[in-house]
């Protein structure tokens, strides 16, 4: 088994089992509002997109630290099955709850393994190609885009129902509207500025 295979099912494995952890990580650090940044804070689609985002992402420097001399097209390979991954869990959930008309615990949690599955696949196969290599910046945009929407998009989501907790029909801010508990004293009452003028003009 090749190297660059090995990795990548490490990786597999590294995504399901921290994002599956992350799921909980909020509630396990009493609704920290850093952990909100990068773990969902609420039951809606969009927040669960992040239960592969960040993981993979993590998971994407040290292949990159790794595997880069050998595989000089791993980071456009990488930035393409990120996106694809992410993408494809609203893709595979409204898919089959447009067909079966409600949602199911366990075909989320088959959506969420598949989505993985497809996104090192795709890595792993583009790795070797290196078809996507011309498009490395743009990539890399894209991929740095999507993490400034979830950052932005925890305090602050669109009114969508891409953004909506199922459970309380309202959008993943009501929870995390205000995340400036951590925050030094001398500069919350700015930030607090900033948020007011940006909710007054939204």
């Amino acid at each position: 088994m090749n190297k660059l295979k090995c990795y990548t099912i490490a990786g597999i494995i590294f995504v399901l089992v921290t994002g599956t952890l992350a799921h909980f990580l909020y509630d396990w650090t009493g609704n920290n509002a850093v952990a909100g940044l990068f773990t969902p804070v609420s039951e809606s689609v969009w927040e669960h997109m992040k239960l592969l985002f960040f993981p993979m992402l993590l998971y994407s420097f040290f292949m990159v630290y790794q595997l880069k001399e050998e595989y000089p097209c791993i980071v456009s390979s990488l930035c393409f099955g990120i996106l694809a991954g992410t993408f494809s869990i609203p893709v595979l959930f409204y898919a089959y709850t447009f067909l079966l008309g409600t949602d199911v615990f366990i075909l989320d949690i088959a959506v969420f393994i598949l989505s993985t599955i497809i996104a090192f696949r795709l890595s792993y196969s583009l790795a070797l190609s290196c078809t996507r290599k011309p498009y490395t910046l743009l990539l890399c945009a894209l991929v740095s885009v999507l993490f400034i929407c979830f950052m932005v998009f925890t305090s602050h989501p669109p009114d969508h129902k891409l953004f909506k907790d199922p459970s309380s029909n309202e959008t993943a801010g009501a929870v995390l509207r205000h995340p400036l508990h951590f925050i030094p004293e001398h500069l919350s009452s700015s930030v607090e500025c900033i948020i007011f003028i940006y909710e007054d003009t939204a």
